[in-house]
């Protein structure tokens, strides 16, 4: 049997592989929501707007890591920390491509994503997440993170999450 593996790097938030992630990224979370309240896909223009106008500058060093999952070599996922306080990093960006998912990547993700936050200095990790994101809610369960109070009014976050980073990197 032969067996496949993620391997997970800092990339570059403005990286043509970052931006081919985060494009496939926005497309689901954007869809899903406007098919679930709306009943029809994003509008092509609104997406281009709305990719182009969240660069990821707030995932650069040194305030910040974005990370890419490659399963066998092949990009697969992504996930990313941004310091808002000192003792206090968010969780973002975290994703699995469809066809990758069911492979242990989103785990190794955010694994990966808590080193990184502790390596900024971080204490404790936040994330926010909506309803609809039912999968990514299980995940970040399963992976001790709580439900909280909110951190912030982004208009579309409905579930807000914390977890104290202890101990030493993965």
């Amino acid at each position: 049997m032969l067996f496949m593996t993620w391997t997970i790097a800092p990339e570059p938030f403005d990286s043509p592989t970052a931006a081919e992630l985060w494009r496939a990224y926005y497309t689901e979370v954007s869809d899903r929501w406007y098919l679930l309240h709306e009943g029809r896909r994003t509008d092509p223009a609104e997406l281009e707007r709305e990719i182009a106008a969240r660069t990821g500058t707030e995932l650069a060093p040194p305030g910040g890591q974005l990370l890419v999952g490659r399963y066998e070599g092949t990009p697969g996922g992504s996930a990313g920390v941004r310091l808002l306080d000192a003792d206090t990093a968010e969780l973002t960006r975290v994703f699995v491509c469809e066809e990758l998912r069911g492979r242990g990547g989103a785990a190794l993700l955010v694994a990966a994503a808590e080193d990184a936050a502790r390596a900024l200095g971080a204490r404790r990790i936040v994330l926010d997440t909506r309803n609809d994101l039912v999968e990514a809610r299980a995940l970040y369960a399963r992976l001790g993170y709580a439900e909280t109070a909110p951190h912030n009014d982004d208009r579309y976050a409905e579930h807000w999450f914390r977890k104290e980073l202890t101990g030493l990197l993965s």
